[in-house]
């Protein structure tokens, strides 16, 4: 009686603890259950993003509105991105302005440069994952947003080993440098660039490259109040000699010999300045030009044609990059200048972050560059 007793209990224990863990192991699954459930409608819910918009050309602080959009989730080869850090560059101005040579169709969200950081990714995404930080592979393509979801071809993924300014402001102004370096002239250690408008964002960019490659570089730059700061600045990014504009016009440089004359001449400022550098170019040397802030035209004498064979040029950073979107010369291009960014080789532009909402602020300035190298301002959506 005593043994079957203790078996009836040892059975009736067994039950129980079985009864207990199927009604917990039920509450368990549901809750479970339960979880997921909420865990896909998080996954799937809409995500609220907000952009700079402008439906009319104009000037941009009146013309430029911010409007909130939902977002949906990625389809298939889409991802979704959140927007770190995106700079105003004068291109941006001028094509708000209507009178860059890039039109979007409006309304249009403006933007060229920014980096962002991949947030979620759509069925058949390889190349691409959660985390990964990607800069647009094109013009216009609206970096002024702190969400986007677009296909996952439009993005090239940079290396997260470079800060955020740095790769914000990678896809312009050092690119411009470098494709001017290397794609018009053979360039050897020990021979000699000029350019005018060498505080220039992509001035400072040609200093750093040209240092980095054993190239001298002759910079020339407006006569101003502190022209001596200016220059120490220049000088101590690399410059081998700051020139104003007055004292190329009675340089020795080249007639003493201290340097062989350039066989490159890059030029953002045309008129007389511009036919000023064209002087020193060496015989069969080349000038490229990109930017025009004089407003005035290049003009190139007979004579350097005839005699000098020289050749003028013109770059747009827009066309080349569209032109080799997917090209492994751009993909060598972005590794080259990133390693010389990591090398501290390669530094951003004086700058100034600004948070988002501060956008009419950083357009006003933006149109007026202040101080002696200017400032860029910078839209820091992590603020």
């Amino acid at each position: 009686m005593f043994e079957a007793g203790c078996v009836e209990v040892r059975m009736v224990s067994k039950m129980g603890v079985l009864k207990f863990l199927s009604r917990n192991m039920t509450s368990f699954v549901a809750q479970a259950s339960r979880d997921n459930a909420i865990l896909t409608v998080a996954r799937h819910q809409s995500v609220l993003s907000s952009k700079l918009v402008y439906s009319e050309y104009g000037d941009p602080p009146k013309v430029v509105r911010q409007e909130k959009e939902e977002l949906r989730k990625p389809a298939e080869h889409e991802v979704m991105i959140r927007m770190l850090a995106s700079p105003v560059n004068p291109a941006d101005i001028n094509t708000i302005q209507g009178v860059y040579a890039v039109k979007p169709k409006l309304p249009s969200i403006p933007g060229n440069e920014g980096v962002g950081e991949i947030v979620d990714v759509g069925n058949g995404v390889t190349n691409l994952k959660v985390g990964d930080r990607v800069v647009p592979k094109l013009n216009a393509w609206g970096t002024w947003r702190t969400h986007a979801v677009c296909n996952a071809d439009e993005l090239m993924k940079i290396s997260d080993k470079i800060g955020i300014v740095e790769a914000a402001t990678l896809a312009v102004n050092p690119c411009t440098a470098y494709r001017m370096l290397k794609d018009f002239v053979p360039l050897s250690e020990g021979d000699s660039v000029i350019q005018n408008g060498a505080n220039s964002a992509a001035g400072q960019n040609v200093i750093q490259l040209c240092k980095a490659w054993g190239i001298k570089s002759v910079n020339i730059v407006r006569n101003r109040s502190d022209i001596d700061e200016l220059k120490k600045f220049l000088t101590e990014l690399g410059a081998t000699y700051v020139l104003t504009e007055e004292e190329l016009r009675t340089t020795d440089l080249f007639k003493k010999g201290v340097l062989v004359r350039p066989k490159l001449a890059l030029n953002c400022v045309g008129g007389k300045n511009a036919l000023e550098v064209m002087r020193h170019l060496d015989s069969g040397g080349v000038m490229v030009t990109y930017g025009g802030m004089s407003r005035e035209p290049v003009t190139v004498p007979t004579s350097a044609l005839i005699f000098k064979d020289i050749t003028v040029r013109g770059y747009w950073m827009t066309r080349w990059s569209n032109e080799n979107a997917n090209s492994p010369e751009r993909s060598r291009m972005f590794e080259e200048l990133t390693n010389l960014i990591i090398e501290r080789k390669l530094n951003p532009p004086k700058h100034t972050l600004i948070g988002f909402e501060r956008y009419k602020e950083a357009l006003s300035n933006a149109m007026s560059t202040k101080g002696f190298v200017g400032m860029k301002y910078i839209f820091d959506f992590q603020k």
